[in-house]
């Protein structure tokens, strides 16, 4: 019976010799793939592979064959390229959201997208020198649970996580959890973040993935307001520097000529940039100030300058002023 069984499962097998052992440096020669099922216990003649072969081909594997004495065979194009698979696993070593078991999995999983002897070669990809790991497994569960709360415009409640200075956590709120209505995840600088619609407070709130607990996906349905009809996440992402909530306002920003590419790179392509004179620019552009956009144009020290309104560059003044007695 066992035998029966495995023979019914020989194309399954040659599918399998095929994708995991062949690329364009490494074939298999049809008597290689015999051998290779009789350890298997199955008896295979060359015209039922060379049939088999073909059934793979017209379901849609690209089995390439090359001609010679002794034809050899191996698959083609994958699902995914190699630059692709190389791409996708520097984004999993990068990314500060995902644990190292988890990336260790996730990037067993891709080499399994290609040969055996390709797969080696994903191992070089970006060390982040020192990149901190998130520790939390359960951040996929959530994530997974607020997709789906989203797509069924449904409420969610979770608990909200901090760090102590002593390295712990502890939980926001002593402990009671917070109710939102869930709009859109973004993954902005490392961090994955749900923004999330508040009534009581009328406007959009962030929540670090990885610091929510006890997700749960509430019976009762969302309830938006008049704002989220426009919503846009791309535009919304834009506008804030590091998630942090703030007043949204538009702001007229100077900056040398050198920083033309930064300011692209932030603001996008589409940003509508005036010459001032022959080393200045400026832009006009929503953002929502907070710490962190004074932060931004902190760092760039005079080559960067608020132009408007009077009480951002106020504020401004004083956020530089506030540092300089710091450091007296």
């Amino acid at each position: 019976m066992a035998k029966s069984a495995n023979q019914k499962a020989k194309i399954l097998y040659i599918k399998k010799f095929l994708l995991e052992e062949t690329d364009e440096n490494h074939t298999l020669t049809v008597n290689r793939i015999i051998a290779k099922l009789a350890a298997l216990g199955i008896n295979a003649e060359r015209k039922s592979i060379y049939d088999d072969i073909e059934t793979l081909r017209e379901f849609g594997l690209d089995i390439i064959c090359t001609r010679s004495r002794s034809n050899t065979y191996f698959v083609g194009e994958r699902l995914f390229e190699l630059p692709e698979l190389k791409l996708l696993v520097d984004a999993v070593e990068a990314s500060k959201f995902i644990t190292g078991r988890k990336s260790l999995e996730l990037i067993g999983k891709l080499e399994g997208c290609t040969s055996k002897h390709l797969a080696s070669s994903l191992h070089r990809q970006v060390y982040v020198k020192n990149r901190i790991k998130n520790m939390h497994e359960s951040i996929y569960y959530n994530i997974d649970k607020i997709h789906k709360a989203i797509a069924d415009k449904k409420q969610i409640s979770f608990k909200y996580l901090e760090w102590t200075i002593d390295g712990g956590e502890k939980v926001r709120k002593n402990g009671g959890k917070y109710c939102e209505n869930p709009c859109a995840l973004c993954w902005d600088n490392d961090n994955y973040y749900l923004i999330a619609y508040n009534g009581k407070y009328e406007k959009f709130l962030h929540y670090r993935v990885d610091k929510m607990a006890e997700v749960s996906i509430l019976d009762s349905d969302c309830e938006f307001g008049p704002e989220c009809g426009q919503f846009d996440v791309a535009s919304h992402a834009q506008k804030h520097f590091g998630m942090f909530g703030g007043e949204e306002t538009s702001v007229e920003l100077q900056f040398e000529n050198s920083l033309a590419a930064v300011v692209i790179d932030r603001f996008g392509k589409d940003v509508q940039v005036r010459k001032v004179d022959d080393n200045n620019f400026l832009i006009s552009v929503n953002v929502v100030v907070s710490p962190v956009f004074y932060g931004w144009l902190m760092g760039f020290g005079t080559k960067a300058k608020v132009l408007g309104p009077v009480w951002v560059k106020r504020e401004m003044g004083k956020n530089c002023k506030r540092l300089m007695h710091f450091y007296k």
